[in-house]
Formats: C-alpha cells, structure tokens, sequence
C-alpha cells in the first residue's frame, strides 16, 4: 500500500509516527504500508535573528529515513505530475496548511483523509483547537474525514471525543488531541480499506468556522466579559498570546481566572483598572472587565521573565489603580 504522507506542525508529528509503528506487513494491510513521500512546506525563516526553519514534519521524517518533498503549491501542473508519478494508494493529511485541487483529490484510489482536531462540523478551518476553547466547549476532538475540494466539508468517516478541562491551553491540548488522531487513524485504516466504513455527510446547519489566528486577536479588549478573556488567554497559549499595555509596554497575560459576575471589587470599577486582592498563593492582581473581573496569576512584562503576579508586585507596585491597555 502506497501512501504520501502530507503535513506541516507539531500536531502532524504523532500520527506519522503511528503509521510508521504499524507499516509492516499484517498491521494495517496484508502486505504493508509504504510511505513513499512527506510532503511539507518550503522552509522558511522563523523566531529571533529570523533563521531558516524546517517545519517539524520535516524534521521527523528525515530523522527516520523518510523522503521529504517540499513542492510548495500543489496547484502547479508539474508538481501534480510528480505526485501522479508516486502512484499514491491513499493520501494522509494532517495539519498541512494547504487546500488540494481536485486534481490531487482524486489520484489515490482510497482518496485523501485528513486527521482533523474538532467534532465535524464543528470548527473547520486552520485553528479549530483554539476556537474549542474559546466557545467555551465543554469538549472537543478528532474527526478523520474524506476530503472534498471545501474547507473541512467532506464526509466523515470516524469520531472520538476529548474533555477540555477548565484549565486547558491550546498548547495543553494539542499533542492530546493529537495522540487520540492518530490512535484513531490507525483504528480507522484497516476497516477503510475493506470497504467496511460509510462515510458519513456533515450536517451543515451544526457547522462553525474557526480560521487562522491573527496576531492583533491577542489584544484583550476589557470591555468584553471576564469569562471570554479567561478563555481567550487559555485559547491564545502560546500564540498569539493574549496581551494588554501597561505604561506604555507590552504586557502579556499568561494564565489568569475569571472571577464572578458580582466580584465587589471591580462591580464599580471602568474597565482595565487593576485592584489587588488576597490569593491562597499571596497576592493577586485583579482587574475589571465590562462585566465580572479578571484574577491574573503569571504575567509577563515586555523584556521579562513570566512570573506570579505576587513576584510582579514586589518590583511593580505602581500598576494597582492603574488602567490597562489605556493610551
């Protein structure tokens, strides 16, 4: 069985190592699994200094002696010729970064199957982990679907749920999701290729998209509600991260809690202005929102260190009574 093997983030790298673990012969397939090609992205620069990076797909596959082809778009004629010429099987997609051509659609004859990280139709798009959190959904997962040539609209052939707990990150999240992706896959390929699995339609009216993230959505507006800036922290770790301004200087908010609706406090307080209150681990920055308060645990001032807001206070006492994000 030939397979290509398509993907780009972190996410991608559990489930390539899976089918690597069952590619020999009478694990998935009688005869065995051969990954002929990964396909990524071009390199490109990246972080501090800006040096050129390889995607980490790359980076697995070459440490385990798997050809990588970085074509760049798959839209070109010669580049579907040279995947015509790999006479594919089945196509795996995982967090790739592109939308295949109908062309790439229908070259393999068991199609092309994306591991995807919501319940389907729920979040498509490119950021549908974050877009979990930020609803506020009390659980997520994976959808292993048939690719059509829409935006994760294609049948779905398998789904498992995952809970999100209430102090869950998109970083917490991730490789849990991903480790249930590809132990999902590796349930879901052997019944595939016996014909065994109906793929299933989307219900459309249940659909929701979740589209890349931005760097200026990590901007905290406090006019919003405490409850969706604790999530948007939560959904924006680690990128792009949820920030305010602070005297001029970027302040970062790396894990915080919404307090109640009512908190005493902040009731009669504008949004953004910071008050301080006693927390079992010391003291604890609060500050008001357009509706409840927002407790902050670790901060991050631009050209810092992340620390506890009690640490914060010992070196910037200034900021209580002070607004945040003000001009």
């Amino acid at each position: 069985m030939r397979m290509v093997f398509m993907g780009t983030a972190e996410f991608a790298v559990p489930i390539l190592a899976a089918l690597i673990e069952h590619a020999a012969p009478g694990q998935l397939v009688t005869d065995g699994l051969d990954i002929v090609a990964v396909v990524t992205r071009q390199d490109k620069p990246a972080g501090r200094g800006r040096p050129i990076v390889s995607a980490p797909i790359k980076q697995y596959a070459l440490a385990h002696g798997l050809p990588v082809w970085q074509p760049g778009s798959l839209r070109r004629a010669e580049n579907q010729e040279a995947l015509r010429q790999l006479a594919p099987d089945i196509i795996i997609v995982v967090a790739f970064g592109q939308i295949l051509p109908e062309e790439v659609l229908k070259l393999p004859r068991y199609g092309c199957l994306n591991v995807h990280a919501s319940l389907l139709p729920r979040h498509r798009g490119a950021a549908p982990i974050s877009a979990a959190i930020l609803a506020g959904d009390p659980e997520t997962g994976v959808s292993i679907m048939l690719m059509d040539t829409g935006i994760d609209t294609g049948p779905v052939l398998a789904q498992r749920t995952l809970p999100i707990a209430p102090d869950d990150t998109t970083e917490t999240l991730t490789p849990r999701l991903a480790q249930l992706g590809a132990d999902l896959l590796i349930e879901t390929l052997p019944r595939w290729f016996k014909g065994e699995i109906e793929p299933q339609p989307q219900d459309e009216s249940r659909a929701t998209a979740a589209p890349m993230l931005t760097k200026a959505q990590g901007r905290i507006d406090w006019s919003q509600p405490a409850e969706l800036i604790a999530r948007q922290v939560r959904a924006y770790q680690p990128w792009p991260g949820a920030s305010t301004t602070w005297r001029g200087r970027l302040l970062k908010i790396r894990r915080a809690q919404a307090l109640p609706i009512d908190f005493d406090r902040a009731r009669e307080l504008p949004p953004g202005k910071v008050t301080m209150t006693p927390s079992p681990e010391g003291k604890a920055l609060v500050v008001a929102c357009g509706a409840g308060a927002l407790r902050l645990e670790v901060v991050q001032l631009e050209g810092k260190r992340a620390v506890s807001t009690d640490e914060f206070l010992r070196g910037y006492p200034g900021i209580v009574g002070e607004t945040l994000g003000a001009a």
